[in-house]
């Protein structure tokens, strides 16, 4: 299976495609597909990179991933066993050119908008009945949902998942190279990376490593590090009460606690020890 593009499986004139992901882990490889992703999250936890940001994801969260916007799901397994997730995927001609255009759905041009850096919204009861039934509706039921569904998202509180997005599609090498990049930097963040290291993991010289992360995320490697190690920081005080700051800054790969909390700070607004409080 190629890593980039990546091509969502459906008959030839099928125009709205729902599916179940019922997993340890969802799907871990960066990915990219022209069909605009709607998510539910029914089980799972984990982090979910999103162009040039790392979010995190919780059940009854919805995800909305916008066409051809580059991603990669790492699931939490040890947080939640299951990973289950209900998915419509369409795109803005799914229903001809002209059908998202029409007056009648002028409404919801800005989900379309906002869609192209990603979102994230908490899902209601309503919202939540609506993914519910698809499982068991026809398929001119689902395109009667995806309507409702977008109607509902539009006028919902939404939190973008990017500020940054790549405009030009990955090639497969392109593509395997940058997740190699991000597994690397998600599997190793604790550790000490140098710049040495995640070069030689993009089989590139530094200078030219550092310009091209730099176009393509439209931040440094090691500021993308410190917001892996920020998130994970955030887990450790959300679950493991126990463990004092200070051990969280380690875990994390922070040499020192002083600049593990100025950099939380200027990630979270709050210092580690008032974002534990506000989470107890």
């Amino acid at each position: 299976m190629k890593v980039l593009p990546f091509k969502i499986p459906k008959p030839e004139k099928e125009a709205l495609v729902y599916q179940e992901d019922h997993e340890i882990v969802f799907y871990d490889k960066l990915h990219q597909h022209e069909e605009i992703q709607i998510s539910y999250i029914m089980e799972g936890s984990g982090s979910l990179i999103v162009g040039d940001s790392i979010n995190e994801y919780q059940p009854h969260d919805i995800l909305i991933i916008g066409e051809n916007i580059p991603h990669v799901f790492r699931s939490d397994a040890e947080a939640h066993p299951n990973s289950i997730m209900y998915t419509l995927f369409f795109t803005k001609k799914s229903f001809g050119k002209e059908f998202f255009n029409l007056t009648d759905l002028s409404g919801i041009q800005k989900f379309f908008d906002e869609s192209e850096y990603g979102m994230k919204i908490k899902a209601d009861d309503k919202k939540f009945h609506l993914f519910n039934n698809l499982k068991r509706q026809s398929k001119i039921e689902r395109v009667a949902t995806l309507l409702l569904l977008l109607n509902e998202l539009t006028h919902a509180e939404r939190q973008p998942l990017s500020s940054f997005v790549y405009q030009k599609k990955y090639t497969e090498d392109e593509g395997k190279r940058m997740n190699d990049v991000f597994q690397y930097a998600m599997d190793n963040f604790h550790d000490n990376i140098s710049l040495e290291d995640i070069a030689e993991i993009a089989f590139m010289s530094k200078n030219a490593f550092c310009r091209y992360f730099k176009k393509r995320t439209n931040k440094t490697f090691f500021q993308f590090l410190i917001e892996i190690r920020i998130e994970h920081a955030c887990k450790l005080l959300y679950k493991d009460q126990d463990l004092s700051v200070s051990a969280i800054s380690e875990l994390c790969g922070f040499q020192n606690i002083a600049n593990f909390n100025r950099k939380f700070k200027e990630l979270k607004g709050f210092t580690p020890t008032q974002y534990r409080q506000q989470t107890d």
